[in-house]
């Protein structure tokens, strides 16, 4: 089986990347174009001959129908992320997210019908109405980077009800782990930290989240895939566990036996009404129709990832004192 892979460049693409290709599939995997070559994460992959690596951008229809077309599946993880980025450029997250999306879907369709898994997030529930969040929660847009997310959702699923195009929309919860972003809070605790900084710069420390290893968050994706009942359904890739920031900051602390000292930093707070106060997922579904579990702990998931931030070749990609949007 051959399956595309948008996103593939970045932070769960390429672990999904490395899975799919451990599972023996044959990967056709999108880094964004760039003058470099450089390929993002996939650079840390190792070379494979099932591994087709093609760049461009998922903004143009044509393009992406030309990476479609003689593929299996596709997995669609190439969007804009960052939420404060979204506070400052919210025209291109409209057409990364929800054109990029409608660009798979079309190509997806003139192909033959090929299967899609459309990647969500557990932000487009914005904070939690009740617990655990269930599929059926109502979708709460309370940052452009969520509207974005809920828009391409929608056009995924109206595919689905048109046309019948085979979709399913995979909705993890936070994600962390080795190649995270530096401007999520896990990589920006433990780089600073790593980095000796005497004090550690961070925003709110009161919401909760339900955090998945990103390793599980991939096996997640997989299992979704292999299920033909989870067609036409949205599904969240959830642990039902959840903790404060706060606390998060104390086990990572704990696991670096630091004494680290924080400090709120007016810039990395969310405005008020864009703030998700509280996540933590529903993953009956998932569980009832693929089997999927997590493996990882939080603190098992936390010490991978705590030393693979020690590495120095690692940590030497990342710019800790500088604030990543």
């Amino acid at each position: 089986m051959k399956i595309l892979i948008t996103g593939a460049d970045g932070f769960i693409g390429s672990h999904l990347t490395e899975l799919m290709l451990e599972e023996g599939y044959n990967v056709r995997a999108l880094a964004q174009y760039n003058s470099f070559n450089y390929w993002g994460w996939l650079e840390d992959i190792p070379a494979s001959d099932r591994l087709e690596v093609v760049t461009g951008d998922v903004r143009d229809p044509y393009f992406v129908k030309k990476i479609v077309k003689d593929c299996d599946m596709v997995f669609h993880l190439a969007a804009l992320i960052a939420i404060p980025y979204s506070y400052h450029a919210p025209d291109s997250y409209i057409d990364t997210n929800i054109k990029g999306t409608l660009n798979v879907c079309q190509a997806a369709r003139e192909c033959g019908n090929v299967r899609v898994i459309i990647t969500s997030t557990s932000e487009v529930y914005g904070t939690a109405m009740y617990v655990p969040i269930d599929e059926k929660h109502p979708k709460q847009p309370q940052s452009p980077y969520s509207a974005t997310k809920i828009g391409a959702d929608a056009i995924a699923m109206s595919f689905y009800n048109a046309f019948n195009l085979p979709v399913t929309i995979a909705r993890p919860f936070n994600t962390y782990g080795p190649r995270q972003s530096a401007r999520a809070i896990i990589p920006t605790i433990i780089s600073q930290i790593a980095t000796g900084a005497g004090e550690i710069m961070l925003g709110d420390l009161t919401p909760t989240r339900d955090f998945n290893y990103v390793k599980d968050t991939a096996r997640g994706f997989l299992a979704i895939a292999r299920s033909e009942e989870t067609i036409g359904r949205e599904v969240n890739i959830a642990t039902m566990q959840e903790i404060s920031m706060e606390d998060t900051l104390n086990m990572i602390r704990q696991i670096m036996h630091s004494n680290v000292k924080f400090t709120t930093d007016p810039e990395r707070l969310r405005p008020a009404n864009s703030e998700v106060f509280r996540l933590l997922g529903d993953n009956t579904l998932i569980t009832t129709l693929t089997g999927w579990h997590p493996q990882y702990t939080l603190e098992e998931g936390l010490r991978e990832t705590v030393q693979w931030f020690l590495d120095s070749g690692n940590m030497a990609k990342y710019k800790a004192g500088i604030y990543n949007l």
